[in-house]
């Protein structure tokens, strides 16, 4: 399963920036599973004060550690991995993806070097950490029509039972927390958090699944391909729309009370 490094028609020509998130799965004591959010400091470009999943840019760093460790791979999608791992853990504090156990004293520390140093590749040579870039699996692959528009490719991780430590960045966030999909619909839904377009429609694909099996099995029943999110006119009104059969319950939302980030 993966998705061509080729551009669509539809992007050819425009500067899209390369990005990964990661959705984050822990085991709730009653209920569907958690997601791991993570609030946006209102000062920030992209979803400034808006709730999302941990992720950002992919670094040219990534790229030359993607190509070493996983040179017979898409190597889009290697540096996606690579971002995926390096943002979650310099956002939460969490290390993903990796084959050996590591502490939370490790992580902390890990997430420390990872601060003053850039690189991932610093951090796994200097804790002997090999990365399992499997464990992170491609679940969708998001990027809107205009320049600028970040090229995101979202992978999914479940950590089981959850017991884990996080802790926010507070240069870019301003707080981290765990709800399942449905509830983090219902926290937007009463305006007690603001999600993005492509947050809202995943959520609302998440919430149709009770276990992260059945999220496997639903993406099993849809194969990656680009979300192109387009403008349409109804009736004299904007929406903002995705095409049908990629597994989204919810379709399209006006214009005006949409948020793209």
């Amino acid at each position: 399963m993966s998705t061509t490094s080729d551009k669509p028609a539809v992007l050819e020509g425009l500067a899209t920036v390369p990005a990964a998130t990661v959705i984050i799965f822990r085991d709730a004591p009653i209920g569907p599973p958690q997601l791991l959010m993570v609030q946006r400091a209102k000062e920030m470009r992209f979803a400034g004060g808006a709730a999302v999943f941990p992720g950002g840019k992919v670094d040219p760093a990534d790229r030359i550690l993607a190509a070493e460790l996983m040179p017979h791979d898409d190597q889009e999608i290697a540096a996606a991995r690579i971002a995926a791992i390096r943002e979650t853990l310099e956002e939460t504090g969490l290390v993903i993806a990796i084959r050996e156990a590591v502490t939370a004293e490790a992580a902390a520390e890990a997430r420390k070097l990872l601060l003053a140093q850039g690189t991932l590749a610093t951090v796994l040579e200097t804790f002997g950490w090999t990365i399992d870039p499997d464990r992170l699996t491609l679940y969708t692959h998001w990027c809107p029509p205009w320049d600028g528009a970040f090229d995101t490719r979202f992978f999914i991780v479940n950590l089981g039972t959850g017991a884990v430590d996080i802790e926010i960045d507070a240069t870019e966030n301003t707080r981290l927390f765990w709800a399942s999909a449905e509830e983090a619909l219902g926290l937007a839904e009463r305006g007690e958090i603001k999600l993005i377009f492509p947050t809202v429609r995943n959520l609302e694909r998440l919430a149709q699944h009770g276990k992260y099996a059945d999220v496997l099995q639903d993406l099993a029943r849809h194969p990656v391909t680009m979300i192109i999110p387009r403008r349409t006119e109804r009736d004299g009104e904007a929406w903002i729309e995705i095409e049908e059969g990629r597994g989204y319950p919810v379709l399209s939302q006006r214009a005006a009370t949409a948020r793209r980030g």
